[in-house]
């Protein structure tokens, strides 16, 4: 059995792999939706692009319940500050994902363009909306959240959904959904042909440089907004208590971990040139190479928000002290080594079912696949 200290570093790390897992994965099909009302223009079109995810999407939705799942079994103060805080955040996410299984279901059972239609934006909501806010939480988080706790650890949260909108989140958010419509098209444009795939290569060409160019933005901009740094001694291997040490805010406190340690800045590196990458393969017409290097930006990005935050996973803007942190916030050592065996277990054969799934289903979606079996296909 690891010791304590270790398990909390390794739990941070596993959450970050289940994260980029969420984003490379479900991202794509979000990315899909995203492009589906844009890139088909033809209701056989809108089928082609539907059905290049169609077989997998719910699939992928393990890595969202099971990195949800993480978070609560490891980081139980920060799942429960987090989703008390983000409430309204929350739902807005879940109402968006409503329109995904239905729509997926539902948008091909009555042939009227209208009908099509109406589950087509449905589809767009579920695959546009989250990202979106996954970003702005990010943007959040690296501002510092209005929440505190009281002598029986009760955490209040003291701002509105409103407040969540600012500025530098709204970027944030953008590069979020920026960063997913690429991955989604990476996707695209390798199951699909002809047109589609053009208008997705198009497509997917804007959406890396509004990723790059919003993500250097946001990177400058952080350098301005007041981090976090934790002033106090501490034991990592201590007992979990939030309120056992002292934390102040520093202009530039987020680039400290970068400054110590150099190797991080290929974190954000690879965010860039992850994605440059993304579009010159495809539009060389190597469109798989194409996905793995967005993928790869994917994992960059976040990477680099999880670097400069480290120890950091939720801070408090009201209280600092109240910080949470990697080393204050997590489960037993028990209950941490327990979920740790349980993951050297499972995940692999999530990626081996996973990977078989593709594998068995690969290849093109044509025009004249969907005609062949009008019935069969979504």
């Amino acid at each position: 059995m690891f010791d304590y200290e270790t398990l909390k570093i390794v739990w941070w790390l596993l959450v970050g792999v289940l994260l980029v897992g969420f984003a490379i994965m479900d991202g794509h099909d979000m990315g899909v939706g995203t492009l589906l009302p844009f890139v088909g223009r033809s209701d056989v079109e809108r089928r082609v692009v539907i059905n290049t995810v169609g077989p997998h999407w719910d699939g992928n939705q393990v890595w969202f319940i099971t990195g949800g799942g993480a978070i609560f079994a490891a980081w139980p103060l920060v799942y429960a500050t987090a989703f008390s805080g983000f409430y309204w955040a929350m739902l807005a996410v879940l109402w968006a994902l409503f329109f995904r299984p239905v729509g997926f279901d539902y948008r091909s059972k009555i042939h009227h363009p209208t009908w099509r239609s109406t589950w087509d934006w449905g589809l767009f909501i579920g695959g546009f909306v989250p990202p979106v806010i996954f970003g702005v939480a990010f943007g959040n988080l690296l501002q510092g959240v209005p929440f505190q706790f009281d002598a029986y650890l009760v955490s209040t949260y003291t701002g509105t959904f409103w407040q969540l909108l600012n500025p530098f989140a709204l970027l944030a958010g953008v590069v979020s959904s920026a960063m997913i419509t690429l991955q989604g098209a990476t996707y695209l444009a390798h199951r699909t042909e002809g047109v589609v795939q053009r208008r997705t290569i198009t497509a997917g060409t804007g959406a890396a440089l509004v990723m790059v160019v919003g993500f250097i933005a946001a990177g400058v901009w952080l350098q301005s907004i007041d981090g976090y740094r934790i002033s106090s001694v501490i034991d990592p291997a201590a007992l979990p208590n939030p309120m056992g040490k002292t934390v102040v805010r520093e202009a530039g406190a987020w680039m400290a971990n970068h400054a110590a340690q150099p190797l991080l800045w290929l974190l954000p590196a690879l965010g860039v040139l992850g994605a440059l990458a993304a579009v010159a393969l495809m539009r060389s017409g190597r469109t798989l190479s194409a996905f793995v290097a967005s993928s790869l930006a994917t994992a960059g990005v976040i990477g680099t928000a999880g670097a400069s935050m480290f120890p950091f996973i939720m801070p408090s803007s009201t209280m600092p002290a109240a910080s949470l942190t990697v080393w204050d916030s997590v489960s037993s050592h028990l209950t941490l080594g327990i979920m740790f065996w349980a993951t050297v277990l499972f995940m692999p054969l999530i990626v081996l079912y996973t990977s078989w799934a593709y594998r068995v289903m690969r290849g093109k979606v044509t025009a004249a696949y969907i005609r062949e079996n009008e019935h069969g296909a979504y």
